[in-house]
């Protein structure tokens, strides 16, 4: 069962493994990212950042969907955390996902605010308002202590 989608560009760090983690009830955490399996020291990085007793699993956006729709993860409580917006719309689009969460992108000269910890382009900004067109709930909530934002009323300010 898919208990959360994140965006987090940081992918396995504190407020993940931990608050979010156990909030959730994870007892798996799959980092979907195309480029953290060619990147060693941020591989060591999320490896050591681990909870315990959370499997662990790292795969790219495209094997992340084939594992979800073969349905090899519906045993777990599964929290998923990619790295980019366009990452999170391939999952949600292609595993039947209603529920985004942004917690995390790094800011760029580029890119617009949405708050705090999320930054946009503006490609970003109308994939993700394609995404609410589509019916995908889109919030915005850096650690579960913290009020969730409705990011359609965020997108739809700009």
């Amino acid at each position: 069962m898919i208990k959360n989608l994140r965006v987090d560009h940081r992918l396995l760090h504190g407020q993940v493994a931990f608050s979010w983690s156990s909030f959730l009830g994870a007892d798996c955490i799959l980092l979907a990212s195309d480029s953290l399996l060619n990147d060693e020291l941020r591989l060591t990085t999320v490896k050591i950042a681990r909870p315990p007793g959370i499997k662990l699993v790292i795969k790219t956006i495209d094997d992340s969907v084939k594992a979800i729709n073969s349905g090899v993860t519906d045993k777990y409580k599964l929290f998923i955390v990619t790295d980019t917006i366009e990452g999170a719309s391939i999952l949600a689009r292609q595993c039947n996902i209603k529920n985004i969460n942004l917690g995390g992108t790094k800011s760029a000269t580029n890119k617009k605010k949405l708050s705090r910890a999320v930054y946009a382009t503006d490609d970003e900004v109308e994939l993700l308002k394609e995404l609410c067109k589509e019916g995908i709930k889109l919030n915005i909530q850096m650690i579960p202590s913290e009020p969730e934002i409705n990011g359609q009323s965020v997108l739809n300010n700009l």
